[in-house]
């Protein structure tokens, strides 16, 4: 179920208001403007008027905001007690003006908005409850404001008297999270969108199509979101913890971390939550992805254990986990893991130290900022060094993954000629010309075989005796 948040103060003057601008627009003589939404499974046609923009209240449960809304604790928490107070209120209109990644700063597309409804005007109506709850426009609504003050009229289509929080939660997603819209929904209110629908039992074919993605995507987005909540819960410490608004710029690292995850966990379980804790740490410091694909589940053994000092490199494995009622015990997790965890814990406790508007007092703040400069450079090294073999593994591989490649295409041609043969449609001498070509650059591969590979096995050896006899 959606959560009530209650009603505005001027709910009843809005009531009022909405119910003389509909009979205004009814006996009205001019073209009367509508707006068709999803009402409840079935297509609604919803009348248009215009309203101070003022009367216009922010809907506290919005899914472009929510990551951002716990940025300030403080704020966040009087948003909780009263979202319609006018603290409230100016918490909401900061946050739809600025960067869902840094809430610091204004979002240029919200200065493009503001930008085009300077030139041209609101071209589509927002959308509203008969109290004046904003469903859809509330990004305009601050832009309007912004511009003209809170006396401008805005135009807005009202929804049915019987409109209540469940019903604003489905048509704000159904509206809202379409592609097509023009200002997307940050990646993190994306997947808490996904996982509130999953929460309320909705089936994950109907959210894919919804979101017009598909259910892999959707459970990719849910793992994504446990994680990120995840490590939130693991970063709680005496100075507060990180946000959500912290992972706002890693869909792409999330994403691949997934793919390879996954990948790796139908091998081998213990590898892939290796792999999980190596590239979450790296991703927490901020490294590109380019860099966090060279991290593989080896990577804290082979190559950052020896950048770092003895007694920061290694972990004792975790103590056994008693069963109750059996009388047996689950063996924790390995010195390899606890050891990554307690990397990505470190690592985790220092974000929170730095993040601005903390409580830590500034000592150690300097401190922790110390430690995390360390502890960067020594990753940054050790990815260069993972980086460094990758390349070189893959010049290993580039001849024998270009000669099956060869292969592939030798097998293809064997199933042209059979074809060409049935059809009598073959044109021999050009067959023959590259059969030609073929033999020259055989004989080339032989030679430079003969020098390089040391210890030839029996095919270079076939090879080798069959053409590389040539000048």
């Amino acid at each position: 179920m959606a959560q009530d948040y209650g009603l505005p103060p001027i709910a009843e003057e809005n009531r009022a208001l909405v119910r003389s601008r509909l009979r205004e627009a009814e006996n009205g003589n001019g073209p009367r403007e509508t707006l068709t939404v999803e009402w409840r499974g079935q297509p609604e046609h919803l009348e248009v008027i215009q309203m101070p923009a003022g009367n216009l209240c922010y809907n506290p449960a919005t899914h472009r905001i929510r990551a951002q809304s716990s940025h300030d604790p403080k704020q966040a928490a009087a948003l909780a007690d009263d979202p319609w107070s006018s603290e409230s209120q100016a918490y909401l209109d900061r946050l739809l003006q600025v960067l869902p990644a840094d809430p610091a700063r204004t979002d240029p597309e919200f200065d493009d908005l503001v930008a085009s409804l300077k030139e041209y005007g609101q071209t589509d109506p927002g959308l509203i409850t008969r109290e004046g709850i904003l469903v859809n426009g509330n990004t305009r609504r601050a832009g309007l404001v912004q511009l003209y003050g809170p006396t401008h009229e805005m135009r807005v289509a009202v929804l049915p008297e019987s409109c209540d929080w469940q019903d604003i939660a489905a048509i704000e997603l159904s509206l809202q999270l379409r592609k097509e819209h023009r200002r997307a929904y940050s990646y993190i209110n994306r997947l808490l969108a996904v996982q509130e629908l999953v929460d309320r039992g909705t089936p994950l074919a109907v959210i894919a199509s919804t979101f017009r993605t598909t259910t892999e995507r959707c459970r990719q987005d849910q793992w994504v979101l446990a994680n990120i909540e995840s490590l939130i819960e693991r970063s709680r410490s005496t100075g507060g913890h990180l946000s959500l608004v912290a992972f706002e710029e890693q869909a792409e690292k999330f994403r691949e971390l997934h793919r390879a995850y996954v990948k790796q966990y139908a091998t081998n379980p213990e590898k892939a939550e290796l792999l999980l804790e190596n590239r979450l740490a790296a991703m927490l410091f901020g490294f590109a992805k380019t860099d966090v694909r060279f991290i593989d589940h080896d990577f804290n053994k082979r190559y950052l254990s020896k950048m770092l000092p003895d007694d920061s490199a290694s972990a004792g494995p975790a103590a056994s986990t008693a069963i109750p009622g059996l009388g047996r015990a689950v063996k924790g997790p390995s010195a390899d893991l606890s050891t990554a965890k307690s990397l990505t814990d470190t690592v985790l406790r220092l974000r929170v130290a730095m993040q601005p508007g903390g409580s830590i007092a500034q000592d150690a703040v300097d401190e922790a900022q110390k430690e995390a400069k360390k502890l960067r450079e020594a990753m940054d090294e050790a990815i260069s060094l993972a980086g460094r073999d990758a390349r070189i593994q893959k010049r290993k591989q580039a001849a024998p993954a270009r000669l099956a490649d060869a292969g592939r295409d030798i097998e293809q041609c064997v199933t042209d000629l059979v074809m060409s043969r049935a059809q009598s449609s073959l044109d021999e001498d050009a067959f023959d010309d590259a059969v030609t070509d073929l033999r020259k650059k055989l004989q080339k591969l032989a030679l430079e075989a003969k020098r390089t590979v040391q210890d030839p096995g029996d095919g270079v050896t076939w090879l080798i005796e069959t053409l590389g006899r040539a000048r």
